[in-house]
């Protein structure tokens, strides 16, 4: 069944969603990140990209409800580390959605493409569920724009195409009430998301080198290039 990536579009990305069902499914997602400890591998990557700097730019692509975001912000904060904090996302929704759960004013969430944002000294790009919701030319551009324009590194933090998860997702999304939405899309994006051997060749494609791929509890496939 999960022999090969599904790519039927997930309904969260259709545009015609209005603005308040999308919000819901937005804040059901950063629930779905906390239960599932979704933040823990992109915190130990600042650990290690980061080190004993007092100061970063960071640029979160599609940041969501803004979750990953203010994690990170405590994370720095904790550390008395000054962090820049940028998230860009397509959906114009995800800026009200955002702001509406967050109280730190600091982390400035912005629309528009990623793209845009070339050269402006980014340390670190990072992204949460993301990479599974595009197509393999935008992943390979993603991936060599994270190359080019991270100083200090870069992650994707994505999920695993894995049967137990697949198996599962209805019974834990059932069980916790999430929005129809989240509970299909779900199951849709972990059908969509890679394993780690098909991660080599995108890598290679993109002309990235020295990049690891690696599994995180539970369900979770990142890929991460420090400098």
């Amino acid at each position: 069944m999960l022999a090969e990536r599904a790519n039927q579009d997930e309904l969260m990305d259709d545009p015609a969603l209005d603005a308040g069902t999308y919000t819901q499914v937005l804040h059901d997602l950063a629930q779905v990140n906390r239960v599932t400890l979704a933040r823990r591998p992109t915190l130990a990557f600042l650990e290690r990209a980061i080190g004993t700097h007092k100061r970063f730019n960071l640029l979160d692509v599609g940041f969501g409800d803004g979750d990953m975001l203010r994690a990170i912000a405590k994370w720095a904060a904790r550390r008395g580390i000054e962090a820049r904090l940028i998230g860009i996302d397509l959906n114009p929704h995800s800026v009200a959605a955002a702001r509406e759960a967050t109280d730190d004013s600091n982390i400035d969430y912005r629309t528009g493409d990623y793209a845009d944002l070339e050269g402006e000294g980014w340390d670190c790009v990072i992204s949460s569920l993301v990479a599974h919701h595009m197509s393999r030319d935008q992943l390979i551009a993603f991936l060599r724009f994270m190359d080019r324009e991270a100083k200090a590194g870069w992650l994707i933090n994505d999920l695993h195409r894995h049967g137990f998860a697949y198996t599962g997702w209805p019974l834990l999304s059932g069980l916790m009430r999430w929005h129809p939405i989240v509970r299909h899309d779900g199951h849709l994006s972990i059908a969509r998301s890679y394993r780690p051997a098909e991660w080599p060749p995108l890598l290679a494609e993109a002309g990235v080198e020295g990049a690891r791929v690696f599994r995180a509890f539970p369900f979770r496939l990142c890929v991460e290039k420090l400098r």
